[in-house]
């Protein structure tokens, strides 16, 4: 019989893809707040579905209660940065509390393994309230692991390419409104990867839990500048951009590694790719040399955009 996995936010863009993914090996529950979310997550996955909301521990009881998972991925937050600029009781509820809740949840119920999903933005230097949201919840998880059996362990990366909310739905719907695309700062550069690379780095943390429980796991990744991708998308796709007014919160670059984390972190190498693991009040003896930045990682090709702008994963199934 197959161990329960339950995967918290399991109603969106990520969760539904690593329930694709892990249904073979584990009995995957996914959780969320908005029940018409959930029946479509279940059409398009096939797993069971539960309502449940992180920001009240009651309802984080009663789901581990009814399904006892022994794996819990936690992925639900709100996550718009612009938001939690302007709505920062409702960010800390679910990404503060919220982690907290399923935290205490876990160790009640004697959850064999935790693993967190967090984002760049969480890197030092912080520059808005979502990144200090999830620094606290990377700080809390890993700081969890040595007061229980439970194993806590965080993932954290980049801009996974057509997300919900992220920038390419965003300007796909832009393009074929008007044709003009509004970009908030074409100077940017962001991390991108697939969601098939972000499945596959919850599932090394996973496998590989002896060894990140207690740490925030990371790997290597490329960057663009906003104006890259955009020339690339006019120049394949027609219309033009322009800027629009900026958001609340956001910075030119961001960290994966920051400077005040290098004496804590170590290379890895896991299916050839180097990845980064974290302990934050553990100094390694060989730690990585330097912080890794949107700004001095490898930059993405031409063709490397136009792979992700022309590939846009498989749309759910409405219901």
């Amino acid at each position: 019989m197959k161990d329960t996995l339950l995967i918290t936010g399991g109603t969106g863009f990520l969760g539904k893809r690593l329930a694709l993914a892990l249904k073979d090996r584990y009995e995957v529950v996914l959780t969320g707040r908005n029940n018409k979310q959930n029946m479509e997550a279940k059409a398009f996955t096939g797993c069971e579905v539960a309502p449940m909301d992180i920001a009240a521990i009651e309802s984080v009881r009663d789901t581990f209660r009814a399904y006892k998972p022994k794996v819990v991925i936690h992925a639900a937050a709100t996550k718009f940065v612009d938001l939690a600029e302007k709505f920062p009781m409702e960010c800390v509820d679910v990404n503060v509390v919220g982690s907290q809740n399923v935290a205490r949840v876990a160790v009640e119920n004697e959850v064999r393994t935790v693993i967190g999903i967090s984002t760049d933005k969480a890197a030092p230097p912080v520059r808005n309230i979502y990144g200090l949201s999830k620094a606290t919840m990377e700080r809390l998880f890993c700081a969890m692991n040595d007061k229980t059996n439970t194993r806590f362990t965080c993932v954290r990366y980049g801009n996974v390419a057509w997300s919900t909310g992220s920038v390419l739905p965003v300007w796909r719907k832009m393009h074929a409104q008007t044709g003009v695309i509004g970009t908030t700062g074409p100077e940017m550069r962001r991390f991108f990867f697939t969601v098939d690379e972000a499945v596959q780095l919850v599932i090394t943390a996973l496998d590989h839990i002896e060894l990140t429980q207690g740490k925030v796991l990371s790997r290597m990744m490329k960057a663009a500048q906003m104006q890259e991708i955009l020339e690339v998308w006019v120049q394949h796709k027609g219309g033009s951009y322009e800027r629009i007014e900026g958001r609340p919160g956001e910075r030119n670059d961001e960290y994966l590694i920051g400077e005040l984390e290098l004496p804590y972190t170590q290379e890895l190498d896991f299916h050839g790719i180097k990845h980064y693991l974290i302990s934050f009040n553990e100094k390694v003896a060989n730690p990585t040399p330097f912080g890794l930045s949107s700004a001095n990682t490898e930059r993405l090709s031409e063709a490397e955009i136009l792979a992700i702008i022309n590939n846009p994963p498989i749309e759910e199934t409405g219901v």
